[in-house]
């Protein structure tokens, strides 16, 4: 950013600062939280350290949340600045892991990025840091929507197995949207966009690391599902597998770019194909193993013993042989006695 551009912002910042003095003396509202929110989110690239204020007031009393994201969406809704519009998305990321009760019951986001356009950008034609910010957006308020969902939800009267299953499939929708946000030039390599970074690869590995432990999980019990149920998790085992080597190509491309939390260590876990394969056949209905037939005689009856996956079945078929001093018989006795 120029010096000039720099004095600008620092203008902004200054003049949306006596706004909201003002406001709040006329509305009778907390000076303190506007302020916080405005210098937490200001036009300065490099300053992230101020959001400390909006955490402080938090812990201090979770209920101040309410007119701490009342400002700060105000605020986003009239920034056309990219700086702005990134440390407040940040703002909320952050929000949504402090695990405090009421920010966890918000759900979507408050406010929305999903068509922003920096003040620089020539219409029609967003950059890179407008994608950037969409996309961080859109993940952003579907993450609060499901978390919500999952925090909020009645008892279901479906299956438990089903249940597991809907759950990893949004999971998996929260991480092809994480796999999008990333920059997409050279001249995105700015601080902010770094601490942004830093914030999606954290929380891709925490996805990633939900999706595996649930699809462990289910796979345990892949043997005793049903056909529904078992296309329902190969359309997961698939998706899974997809995401794995984008997840690995995402995580290449981050440490390139020279995003620091790339290089942590995450373990990118392969599906066995057998799995695979075990589902496909319950789902073909060839869960059932090739019938063999043992046969041999008791007494005057054939005893046939049919071994399949599932059972062991004993058939005894009656025929009657024609001796020599069998006269008189009138035949064989056609029925077939199942046990």
């Amino acid at each position: 950013m120029s010096t000039l551009k720099k004095a600008v912002a620092a203008i902004k910042d200054k003049k949306s600062l006596v706004v909201a003095y003002f406001s709040a003396r006329s509305s009778h509202r907390n000076l303190d939280f506007g302020a916080a929110i405005i210098k937490a989110t200001s036009h300065d690239e490099y300053d992230i350290r101020k959001s400390r204020i909006v955490f402080q007031w938090i812990l201090a009393s979770p209920n101040n949340i309410y007119p701490l994201v009342g400002a700060l969406s105000k605020r986003m809704r009239k920034t056309r600045s990219w700086v702005v519009a990134i440390k407040g998305l940040m703002l909320m990321h952050d929000l949504i892991h402090c695990k405090i009760p009421v920010v966890e019951k918000m759900g979507r986001l408050p406010f929305d990025l999903s068509t922003f356009i920096d003040g620089h950008s020539r219409l029609g034609k967003p950059k890179g840091f407008d994608i950037f910010i969409r996309r961080y957006f859109v993940f952003l308020d579907e993450r609060g929507a499901i978390w919500f969902e999952e925090e909020n939800k009645n008892a279901e009267d479906s299956p438990l197995m089903v249940q597991k299953l809907l759950k990893l499939r949004k999971w998996q929708i929260l991480l092809d949207m994480l796999l999008k946000i990333k920059p997409l030039a050279d001249d995105m390599k700015v601080y902010l966009i770094f601490e942004a970074m830093d914030r999606v690869v954290i929380e891709i590995f925490d996805v990633y690391s939900r999706i595996c432990s649930e699809i462990a999980e289910v796979l345990l019990e892949v043997h005793s599902i049903g056909k529904l149920q078992a296309s329902m998790a190969l359309e997961i085992l698939r998706t899974a597998m997809t995401q794995r080597e984008e997840l690995s190509r995402y995580i290449e491309f981050c440490k390139e770019y020279g995003v620091l939390k790339a290089n942590e260590v995450i373990t990118v876990t392969e599906i066995p194909e057998e799995d695979v394969k075990e589902l496909e056949r319950i789902i073909n209905g060839e869960e059932e193993k090739q019938m063999a037939v043992v046969v041999r005689e008791e007494h005057n009856a054939s005893v046939e013993h049919r071994e399949t996956k599932e059972t062991l079945k004993t058939i005894i078929t009656y025929k009657w042989e024609a001796f020599d001093d069998d006269i008189n018989i009138p035949g064989e006795i056609p029925d077939l006695i199942s046990f």
